[in-house]
């Protein structure tokens, strides 16, 4: 038996040697890695619905139907009346499609999407985690499938959408501006030119100016960018967009006519305004109203008041160094007064969750820290000090970090679908008040963030550096 016992062991040495190296840390979140991206497939299953790239394959058959000789936008899917509702340097950036089969276009979509969103959530954590000292790969290893998971993101993939692209673009932008302001901690380091220049981050609004030209909303991230007086960057994402647009033009003229002057108008191509998917302002207030179309007086005054808003509170955001709240509000306030915001349309809520449960965090280290400082306060003329709430430290945060779980959980679970309903055959109330407010629960929830989304002061400031050099300047002459 000893004997036994000794040439098993024996056996377990090479393996006890070759796992020696693993640190255990590594391993578990190696499993929590794959744990959580289970349970985002599971979830997507349960929640989501059944995906068969069905905007995929209208893209796909109308840069078909357009390399094969005729009008980009007399395509019609077949047994639909939809067809190509994009501008039309959309349709040269996907004319490549049309050498491949709609399947693989999808799935080459799909993984671009998924690549280009860990990317995002690389840029977007990589200032919390380096202050709270976790591990960059471990963080976006999870927050990627747990991003998918929710409504924009799975939508978005399973029907072959490019709103994940766009948020890419826009967000190089957010980027760009950031290391502009800190222009000097790797612009000098730099080994080569080309280095030099994207650390400069000169090139920002490159990318708002390309999303623009394949789709009109992000239009709104220039104006924001005047109001912030970021004037290089809103001429050149202004700069991109006419040179873009005009080079298609020149190419596709005939196309380019065709958009600019009638499809561009025709707001019937993309679907009725009170379809469940519409979770804009618009669709709200049409199913509100039980009718097929918007009011448009109303949905013009209160587009008016929620763009004012949305806009004076992203300058606010900014004004006090958070550029990536400030950007979040503009998404979303684009999402919210745009006449058509499908539920893919919304990716915005990813970075809204992630400012809410930062500001948590930030909350909780902050009142950790007075705690401290009141604690070891010695007392006044015999008058102790003032004794903080006893919830405090302990619940300091608290209610921003349930609105991130609340927020993700909304858009995980999508309750918009069990009360679809279209008119004229089902009336909006027929699952009475309740299944109202659930149809349109996701567009509420858009229209509170612009609202009531907080920013986190000199969490993430974009100022220019002139201008922070100017501001030191003056603040020396006085």
């Amino acid at each position: 038996m000893p004997a036994t016992v000794g040439r098993r062991i024996d056996r377990l040495a090479p393996v006890r040697r070759g796992t020696r190296g693993i640190d255990r840390r590594t391993v578990v979140r190696t499993g929590t890695v794959a744990a959580v991206a289970y349970a985002a497939w599971l979830a997507i299953g349960a929640f989501g619905r059944p995906y068969n790239f069905f905007d995929m394959k209208i893209y796909h058959g109308a840069v078909v139907w357009w390399a094969s000789g005729n009008e980009l936008y007399d395509f019609i899917a077949p047994s639909t009346t939809l067809g190509f509702t994009y501008p039309p340097f959309a349709g040269l950036v996907m004319l490549p499609m049309s050498w491949l089969p709609v399947a693989a276009a999808g799935w080459l979509n799909a993984l671009a999407s998924i690549a280009a969103l860990a990317v995002v959530l690389a840029a977007l954590l990589r200032p919390i985690v380096d202050r709270l000292g976790w591990p960059l790969w471990f963080t976006v290893a999870v927050a990627t499938p747990m991003a998918l998971a929710i409504e924009p993101s799975r939508e978005t993939l399973g029907y072959g959408q490019v709103n994940l692209l766009l948020f890419a673009l826009i967000m190089a932008d957010m980027v760009g501006l950031r290391w502009r302001a800190k222009r000097g901690t790797h612009h000098d380091t730099a080994d080569s030119a080309l280095a030099r220049f994207v650390y400069s981050g000169t090139w920002a609004g490159v990318g708002i100016g390309l999303a623009t030209a394949v789709k009109l909303t992000p239009a709104l991230f220039i104006a924001y960018l005047m109001i912030t007086r970021q004037w290089r960057a809103a001429l050149t994402a202004i700069s991109t967009t006419i040179a873009v647009t005009l080079g298609t033009f020149a190419l596709c003229g005939a196309e380019s006519r065709t958009y600019f002057s009638s499809v561009l108008w025709q707001t019937e191509r993309v679907g009725a305004a009170d379809m469940t998917a519409n979770q804009s302002l618009a669709g709200l207030l049409a199913r509100l109203y039980d009718s097929i179309e918007t009011p448009g007086l109303l949905w013009l005054a209160f587009s008016v008041l929620v763009l004012a808003l949305g806009l004076s509170r992203a300058a606010s955001a900014r004004a006090d160094g958070d550029e990536l709240t400030a950007f979040t509000l503009v998404g979303l306030t684009a999402n919210v007064i745009s006449p058509i915001s499908w539920s893919h349309h919304l990716v915005w809520v990813i970075p809204a969750i992630i400012v809410l449960a930062d500001a948590a965090v930030r909350r909780r280290e902050a009142s950790r820290g007075l705690s401290a400082r009141i604690a070891g306060t010695p007392p006044t003329g015999g008058v102790p000090p003032l004794r903080p709430p006893i919830w405090y430290p302990t619940l300091t945060g608290l209610r921003h970090g349930v609105g991130a779980l609340a927020l993700y959980l909304l858009f995980l679970v999508s309750p918009i679908w069990p009360y679809e309903h279209q008119l004229p055959e089902v009336s909006h109330y027929q699952d009475g008040l309740f299944g109202a407010l659930m149809e349109n629960s996701l567009a509420i929830a858009l229209i509170v963030l612009v609202a009531a989304l907080p920013w986190r002061p000199g969490a993430e400031p974009a100022f220019y550096h002139d201008r922070l050099v100017r501001a030191a300047q003056l603040t020396a002459r006085r």
